[in-house]
C-alpha cells in the first residue's frame, strides 16, 4: 500500500489544529478559573469593607473645650468576630497635671430603628499621670448596633468632656480562614454513609 503524501500532510495537519484548539481550551479554561477566583476575592474583601464602614467611629464635634489637647487617642479598627464588634483604643495623658475619672463617651446606632442610644466606658486604670497610658474597651451585637461615634473624653471634675487629639490605633488584623473537616460513617448498607463521631475521615 502506498501512502499518500497529501492524505499525510492533510493528516498533519488536522492533528495540528487538534492541538491548538486543545491548548485554546486549556489557556481558556485556566484564564476562566483566574478570573472567578479574582471575582471571588474582590467580593469578599468589598464585603469585608462594607462591615468595617459599617462600623465606622466618626468623631462628633459637640462643642468641645476650646484650647491645647490635654489627652490623645486612639482608635483602632473596629474588630468583628462571631457576631460581635469589638471597639477599643488608647488614652495617653500629654497634658503636665493629673487627669482623674477618665471615661469615654460614645453613641451607639441601632440598625433596626436608627435610634441613638448613649453609652460611657470606663477607662484602665482612669487616673493618669502626664504621659502616662491607659485602654478602654467595649463589645457589642453586630446585628443590634450599625454604627458607632466617638462623642469624647471625660474626666473629673463632674465627668467634663476635655480637650483631646485623635488617631488611628491598631489595624484589624486580617481574616483567617479555618478548613472545614467532614466527619462521615460508613452505613450498613452498601455506598451509604451517615454522618457520625465513629470512624472519622477528613475530606480536603
Amino acid at each position: 500500500m502506498i501512502n499518500d503524501p497529501f492524505h499525510q500532510e492533510e493528516a498533519i495537519a488536522r492533528e495540528k489544529e487538534t492541538s491548538r484548539r486543545m491548548l485554546l481550551g486549556i489557556v481558556c479554561a485556566v484564564a476562566l478559573s483566574a478570573v472567578l477566583l479574582v471575582g471571588y476575592a474582590y467580593i469578599r474583601n468589598r464585603h469585608a469593607r462594607q462591615v468595617i464602614q459599617n462600623s465606622t467611629v466618626p468623631v462628633v464635634d459637640n462643642g468641645l473645650p476650646k484650647g491645647p489637647a490635654v489627652a490623645h487617642v486612639s482608635m483602632d479598627e473596629p474588630l468583628l468576630e462571631r457576631g460581635t464588634t469589638t471597639f477599643g483604643g488608647t488614652i495617653k495623658n500629654i497634658s503636665d497635671r493629673q487627669l482623674t475619672g477618665l471615661s469615654v463617651s460614645l453613641d451607639l446606632i441601632r440598625r433596626k430603628d436608627g435610634q441613638v442610644e448613649q453609652r460611657s466606658v470606663p477607662v484602665e486604670p482612669s487616673d493618669l499621670q502626664p504621659n502616662a497610658e491607659a485602654t478602654y474597651s467595649l463589645k457589642l451585637s453586630a446585628t443590634e448596633y450599625g454604627t458607632i461615634r466617638f462623642v469624647g473624653v471625660k474626666a473629673d471634675p463632674q465627668s467634663t468632656l476635655i480637650a483631646y487629639s485623635s488617631s488611628p490605633g491598631k489595624k484589624r488584623p486580617p481574616e483567617k480562614i479555618e478548613p472545614r473537616t467532614i466527619i462521615v460513617k460508613k452505613g450498613g448498607k452498601p455506598g451509604e454513609f451517615i454522618n457520625g463521631p465513629d470512624n472519622p475521615v477528613k475530606v480536603p
